[in-house]
């Protein structure tokens, strides 16, 4: 995956969470702009989840990048 297709993503306004789909069959939730880093030269994102784990991910091996509605523990408010 090229970077532009992340970098899209990571900059839309409003921000909407999304799945970053992994060759390794990994799924890694970005739930908001915050919680993503990208390097300088695009090769390299890091992502962190609310309880402080982090991946960092190769964005050559990104498969597909997926819109969420929500990216919260699955259950559905009232």
């Amino acid at each position: 995956m090229k970077i532009s297709e992340l970098r899209k993503l990571y900059d839309a306004e409003p921000f909407r969470p999304f799945l970053i789909h992994m060759a390794d069959g990994r799924k890694i939730p970005v739930k908001h702009r915050e919680f993503m880093a990208l390097s300088p030269s695009g090769r390299t994102a890091y992502v962190y989840q609310l309880n402080d784990d982090s991946d960092v991910i190769d964005v050559a091996l990104v498969t597909a990048l997926e819109l969420r509605k929500s990216l919260s523990n699955g259950k559905k408010g009232k």
